[in-house]
């Protein structure tokens, strides 16, 4: 219950003194309701149908005493008024209730999904690397719209339950041991259901595991499309999305089951009961007619209550497994929060680079309690504005040294220092402002053109955006794009090429005018006229930033002014393309005679 707890005081966070006057009102609604039935007495009794001189019916002479004074023509009528004023006034708030019930539902669900978000994107890097995407999404869509609705439906009992008192309230009034011994058969048959809220809570578990597995399964299916088709698997993962909503099927029905023969029990029980009540209060403790005629209209409203109580118990065990996954995802993050903007310093400005970076005897590895180190014993200079090249093996540790000296990463032992100050995990962000990343998987929105670009630089006129498709060699194929800028790019950017995507990508980096510039494979899928158009535009960059490249295609390095070479988290080899490749024992040099013998 704890994880509810949690959601529940974030529901008081946010609604604040709506929440009471939801509960007032619901408390108003039940009296209304309450006083509805009583008033029935003073109408049987004018009708002639009750007796307004019998005793059995608290206040029911009382009551029927002003309507004395009234001619015989009116009293039907005033009763009849008041009684439909107030079925009027309790529809009216009931319809106010209702409206306020969903406005503050949907608000809520929007202040979850507002405050998942942002937990998400104030999250390091490292937590990233150890989750699927597919697992953020899964919490998004299906668990949290689980968890408002175990939020609501726990208010919904809570209501339901004290509209329940109140009617009790009425019926202990009119009958002290007859209420008793209703409430001891609906006790009775609460702890009789006590399994099927267990077993509820088995098969919410159940549907978490299942749900988190369908959307994991349709993202890594639609994000490998490509190679279903090409591979022709199609029939391969139909078999296997079959069985998984076979599953799905089969626990939802199986829950279905299990409500709707709770629901039969307590209609089968009220059968019973009512049936045994009536015998018993007609033919062994003889309660007058007009008494058990309202005893039986109350509990024909209240004995739905119950029924509706353990409906609400079982729908709340069965979300309470997606409360305790959002709640332990929310413990992640808040444990991987990085400083909220609020937080940063004022002004915004960026952290420029004036001598350059420096790496002192870096350690670093992904899980700190197991596995091999992705940088280990790393010293190393990076100067400012200049263009350094960073090559190695597959897995060498080239991306994970990127990472950390853009603060992505904190070293387990060493420093990274920046004009030979420590760089902190607060002081990244201003570094960040400085760098535009491109990375050798180019990623693009379901936007278009313009949008793609304007998200780096968002105040970026018109001429700006074509000043850096031009710089990217990629103004000529947009502009032969059906709209131009405006032509929306597909998901991920899939109606353009790799090396059109690349050079959008690229053009986006420049537009933010960084003062550092890395590189990560962006060049790998363009062809030599582009690239060497590419080179060109860097070459004429070089001097006013600093660039970091990562390259596997060794040749488009030769203008480096520093190359290191890393292997298996080591550097092996720092220094100029032509000291490095004339070193053939090296392991530049024996990279670049494999790269030689393919091209032939």
């Amino acid at each position: 219950m704890a994880p509810m707890l949690v959601y529940l005081k974030k529901l008081h966070a946010f609604a604040g003194r709506k929440l009471y006057v939801n509960l007032i009102g619901t408390m108003v609604v039940s009296t209304l309701e309450g006083i509805g039935i009583f008033l029935l007495a003073p109408m049987l009794s004018l009708i002639g149908l009750l007796d307004s001189s019998a005793g059995g019916i608290p206040f029911l002479s009382s009551a029927a005493e002003p309507l004395q004074s009234l001619s015989s023509g009116l009293q039907l009528p005033v009763v009849l008024a008041v009684f439909l004023i107030l079925l009027l006034g309790q529809g009216l708030l009931q319809r106010h209730l209702t409206n306020l019930n969903s406005e503050l539902e949907q608000g809520f669900i929007r202040y979850l999904r507002l405050d998942i978000y942002k937990g998400l994107l104030q999250s390091n890097w490292a937590f990233f690397l150890k989750k699927r995407k597919s697992d953020f999404i899964h919490h998004a869509t299906t668990e949290l719209p689980r968890v408002s609705f175990g939020v609501f439906m726990f208010l919904r009992l809570s209501t339901t339950f004290l509209f329940t008192l109140i009617q009790i309230g009425f019926a202990l009034w009119l009958s002290a041991p007859l209420t008793i011994a209703v409430l001891l058969c609906g006790l009775a048959l609460a702890v009789f259901s006590r399994s099927r809220v267990k077993k509820s809570r088995m098969i919410g578990q159940e549907t978490t595991e299942l749900m988190q597995r369908y959307v994991a399964g349709m993202t890594d299916h639609f994000n490998g499309i490509k190679d279903i088709k090409s591979n022709r698997m199609e029939k391969q993962h139909l078999t296997w999305f079959g069985a998984l909503c076979d599953r799905l099927e089969r626990n939802i029905v199986q829950f279905t089951r299990l409500q709707s023969a709770s629901q039969f029990y307590y209609k089968a029980a009220s059968s019973l009961l009512i049936a045994c009540f009536v015998y018993f209060a007609f033919e062994v403790i003889h309660v007058q007619a007009e008494l058990l005629l309202f005893i039986v209209l109350i509990f024909s409203r209240l004995w739905p209550k119950f029924s509706a109580l353990q409906s609400n118990l079982e729908q709340i065990a069965q979300s309470i497994p997606a409360f305790r996954n959002l709640w332990e995802l929310q413990q992640e993050y808040e444990a991987a929060q990085e400083p909220e903007l609020s937080e940063l310093p004022a002004g915004g400005s960026a952290m420029r680079a004036v001598q350059g970076f420096e790496f002192r005897d870096v350690y670093y590895r992904y899980d700190r309690n197991h596995g091999s180190y992705a940088l280990q014993a790393v010293n190393l200079r990076i100067p400012a504005n200049r263009m350094t090249a960073i090559v190695g093996r597959s897995g060498a540790g080239k991306s994970t040294l990127i990472d950390m000296l853009i603060g992505l990463v904190q070293p387990e032992r060493g420093q990274v220092l920046v004009d030979g100050k420590p760089l902190a995990a607060s002081d990244s962000f201003a570094l960040r402002r400085a760098v535009s990343y491109v990375s050798q998987d180019p990623f693009l929105f379901h936007e278009s053109v313009r949008d793609n670009l304007s998200i780096a630089a968002p105040d970026a006129s018109e001429d700006r955006m074509w000043e850096a498709l031009r710089f990217a060699a990629a103004d000529v194929f947009v502009k032969k794009l059906p709209q131009g800028l405006d032509t929306v790019l597909g998901d991920r950017g899939v109606r353009l090429s790799g090396g059109e995507r690349q050079r959008i990508v690229l053009a986006r980096a420049i537009l933010r005018k960084p003062s550092i510039l890395i590189l990560d494979e962006a060049t790998s899928a363009l062809d030599s006229e582009h690239e060497a158009s590419i080179q060109e535009a860097l070459e004429r960059l070089r001097g006013s930033m600093t660039m970091i490249v990562i390259a596997h295609r060794l040749s488009t390095i030769r203008g480096a002014d520093q190359i290191v070479v890393l292997d298996n988290g080591t550097i092996v080899q720092r220094g100029g393309y032509t000291q490095l490749s004339g070193d053939q024992d090296g392991l530049f040099g024996r990279l670049l005679a494999y790269q030689a013998r393919a091209s032939v």
